[in-house]
């Protein structure tokens, strides 16, 4: 059983809450909400991210547009929907419940 593996998957399962919860206060760019992650001590890449805020996007539950930079090409920002910002309450409640659960479970 390869550790590594499974800590990776355990974090994988969270980036759908975590995402939501970053974009229901405010907007960001993806390099922000990586760089929001990796503070947080949740590893995560761009080939990673991309299609989880594409996904999230498809779905409706976030909505963006494209700001001029400087610097280099457009950038795309996001932000929850009222409809992600619905689905984040629900997260919160499960995310909450699943953590009671796992702590009971896990407790000597």
């Amino acid at each position: 059983m390869n550790l590594e593996n499974t800590k990776a998957q355990m974090r994988k399962g969270v980036l759908e809450f975590c995402i939501l919860s970053l974009l229901s206060n405010k907007e960001a760019y993806a390099s922000d909400l990586i760089q929001a992650m990796k503070e947080s001590k949740l590893l995560v890449v761009e080939g990673t991210i991309y299609p989880l805020l594409t996904r999230l996007k498809n779905d409706g539950l976030l909505s963006y547009r494209w700001e001029e930079s400087t610097g280099g090409p457009p950038r795309k920002y996001f932000k929850a929907t009222p409809l992600g910002e619905k689905f984040l309450e629900e997260l919160r409640i499960t995310w909450d419940e699943l953590v009671e659960a796992v702590g009971k479970a896990t407790s000597p």
